[in-house]
């Protein structure tokens, strides 16, 4: 009985035993087989990831809806840090990979670092701040050498001696490149834009072993009239540290391009467009889901006041006039050392930028691609003569001191000045007068441009009341056009100090005929003009007509005529005396300028329908040798419609442009004659003789 007992128990437990480990194997099934994924999934890491997606920029066009700069829709290579690797031999291996595809099919890839890309290696030329920044981020001393540099990068991301210096160089760029756009999972890494179809192809077969390389379809930056206006419509670029700190509360990143200069710049808040987002989700560091989660919206498009046409009429006007110059084939042959210049015109009206030309200029696609070309061009093409050219305005400034005379009851319409070629008021200094005009009123005075009755007006007058009304008329002051310009300055005391020069009481007199230390700009000077066409009122200047839609389907705003200052008429007849001398000024003989007939056969302004009114100048320009051209005018001189100004660098004749500039606004379909140049001894010669001319306009 005993025996069976104890059977009976040992049955018992192992029955016992027996369950509890049937339970263990039945949740232990539950747990691998039934719920496994559950836990599985609890085992791994999830992570989400937003990324952004550029918009489009917005378009530029002329005032006709032609475009100036628009987009088109291209190939770009970027890496996506969610598929990239970690260790840095095989990023190095990847970006080798990616740039020696684009090498071999002639493809540029984005490389700022401030270096030469072959040794012996040298810092490039003008990019000082950015060679102090790479110093800074790679922990080199202020000393350090290009060289130095180099071997610092190589060693911080593990750029061995497999490599050839070449690749090198290459690896080292591209790896400083993703580090100062701050590569990440937010931000993907532009290697290179707007890549040939068949460099797409070898890239998408090779894209097995290069991981995180991808090629992705974006707007891409088209100046489809990039030799229009270069100066104003300006570029866009990478943005820089400092242009990151100042906007990235805007939603700005370090892979961003940003406007630079122009219109680009100065409308980057419309151009910009809105960024839009994708979500990534990454198990374990794969990319499980991409989800468009807000859809980018484009920039807008902004209409400028240019016409793409007459622009490119002005701009020829003006490089034709400094052609011709440097080849006259008359013996009376003047300013034949002219190598710059520039020409702007106004609507009359509201004070929009009809056009704007200066000479040399370039095309912004070839600024793009041959950078150093364009730097290194002769007389400085980068300069926008035509906002930031500082002249001496020389005796179109003489309206300025007849305004203020008039309206200061210094002189009036019968006052009367004698002129005997020497002004005579101190002993020991007699400035001159280009001619003997005897005794003339104010429109005389303006027709004839004589010094010596100006001499006299802005002695009497003194320094402060002529440069307040300089002041007042916009020289020497901000315009405020949207692209911006040089601010210059007018004779004064406290101009020459700043200068190191000293003041003294003769200079008064050269002020008041725009001599001394005066520097205006060509623009200040068309906005000159056209306040004495609307008798006072003076009209800021405006490149921008309108902002629209992407599509241009609706118009979001439209620039309004703005008065910005008005010079009171004291007299009542104070702009009718100026422009009645501008008038008469307009009427010149051809029989004094034999020296023209080679190439202007049609530059008599009385030719044209109705009057103009213009005022000239031959103002200094480094020395009583060396002088300029200038011009100020505006047509109809009754009811102005434009008004304009010009200056011919060490040049001459500059108003027998004016009729090409009018010619050119009121015939769309008109075509600047050429300048006839001599190739020979004999066409030289029938040249002078006669039997030549430039075609008829």
């Amino acid at each position: 009985m005993k025996k069976i007992l104890e059977r009976l128990r040992a049955v018992f437990f192992f029955l016992i035993l027996l369950g509890m480990m049937s339970l263990c194997v039945i949740d232990l099934m539950k747990i691998q087989i039934v719920d496994g994924a559950e836990y599985l999934e609890k085992t791994l890491t999830t992570r989400m990831a937003a990324q952004i997606i550029t918009s489009p920029r917005g378009e530029i066009v002329d005032r006709d809806g032609d475009e100036i700069v628009s987009n088109k829709t291209g190939f770009n290579v970027v890496v996506e840090k969610a598929f990239f690797p970690g260790d840095d031999k095989e990023i190095n291996r990847i970006v080798n990979g990616i740039a020696k595809i684009l090498d071999e099919d002639g493809v540029q890839w984005i490389d700022t670092l401030p270096i030469t890309k072959s040794q012996p290696y040298k810092y490039l030329e003008a990019r000082d701040t950015d060679v102090v920044k790479l110093k800074k981020n790679i922990g080199v001393q202020h000393y350090a050498t290009a060289d130095d540099c180099i071997a610092e990068l190589c060693k911080s991301y593990e750029i061995d001696d497999n490599y050839t210096e070449r690749e090198k160089r290459i690896i080292a760029g591209v790896r400083y490149e993703m580090f100062i756009r701050s590569f990440s999972l937010s931000n993907r890494y532009t290697f290179a834009e707007d890549i040939p179809m068949d460099t797409v192809v070898r890239l998408k077969e090779a894209s097995y072993t290069l991981d995180g390389m991808d090629i992705v379809e974006e707007a891409i930056r088209i100046y489809a009239a990039g030799d229009v206006a270069p100066h104003l419509i300006g570029t866009v670029g990478a943005i820089d540290a400092d242009e990151y700190a100042e906007n990235r509360e805007n939603g700005y990143a370090l892979n961003d391009v940003i406007g630079k200069a122009g219109i680009e710049k100065a409308m980057e808040a419309e151009l910009r467009g809105d960024k839009g987002t994708r979500t990534l989700e990454l198990l374990n560091g794969a990319v499980v889901s991409d989800t468009v989660t807000e859809e980018a919206v484009p920039g807008n498009t902004i209409q400028l006041t240019l016409d793409i046409d007459y622009q490119r009429d002005v701009q020829e006007i003006l490089e034709n006039h400094i052609l011709w110059l440097n080849n006259q084939t008359s013996t009376k042959a003047k300013g034949t050392e002219a190598n710059a210049g520039a020409i702007v015109v106004l609507d009359a009206k509201n004070g929009a930028l009809l056009a704007a030309a200066t000479s040399p200029t370039y095309d912004i696609n070839d600024y793009l691609t041959d950078y150093a070309s364009v730097v290194g061009g002769e007389n400085s093409p980068l300069t926008n003569r035509a906002t930031n050219g500082l002249y001496r305005p020389g005796s179109t400034f003489k309206t300025v001191t007849a305004t203020a005379g008039l309206n200061e009851g210094i002189i009036n319409r019968n006052s009367i000045i004698r002129c005997n070629n020497t002004y005579t008021y101190w002993d020991d200094y007699k400035p001159k007068c280009t001619g003997w005009h005897g005794g003339i009123n104010v429109i005389t005075a303006i027709e004839k441009s004589c010094n010596i009755f100006f001499y006299e007006t802005g002695r009497i007058m003194g320094i402060d009341t002529l440069a307040d009304y300089a002041h007042q008329y916009g020289l020497g002051s901000d315009v405020y056009l949207e692209t911006g310009g040089a601010k210059g300055y007018i004779a004064t005391p406290e101009t020459l100090q700043g200068f190191g020069l000293e003041w003294n009481a003769g200079l008064v007199v050269q002020a008041a005929i725009g001599q001394s230390e005066t520097g205006v700009t060509p623009l200040q000077m068309a906005v000159q003009a056209c306040t004495i066409a609307n008798k006072g009122v003076r009209y800021q200047p405006h490149l921008v007509d309108s902002v629209h839609t992407y599509n241009m389907e609706r118009t979001l705003m439209v620039t309004p005529a703005q008065v910005t200052a008005t010079i009171p008429d004291k007299t009542g007849e104070t702009f009718d005396l100026i422009i009645q001398g501008m008038k008469q000024a307009a009427a010149f003989s051809p029989y004094s300028y034999p020296a023209v007939k080679d190439y202007y056969t049609d530059y008599l302004l009385t030719s044209l329908p109705e009057q103009t009114a213009i005022k000239t100048g031959t103002p200094q320009m480094t020395s009583s040798e060396d002088t300029g051209s200038s011009f100020i005018g505006f047509y109809p001189a009754d009811d102005p419609v434009i008004a304009f100004s010009g200056f011919v660098e060490h040049g001459e004749y500059s108003k027998f442009m004016i009729k090409q500039i009018i010619d050119a606004y009121y015939d769309e379909n008109y075509v600047p004659a050429k300048p006839v140049i001599a190739v020979s001894e004999d066409e030289q010669a029938a040249v002078m003789a006669g039997a030549v001319n430039a075609p008829q306009q």
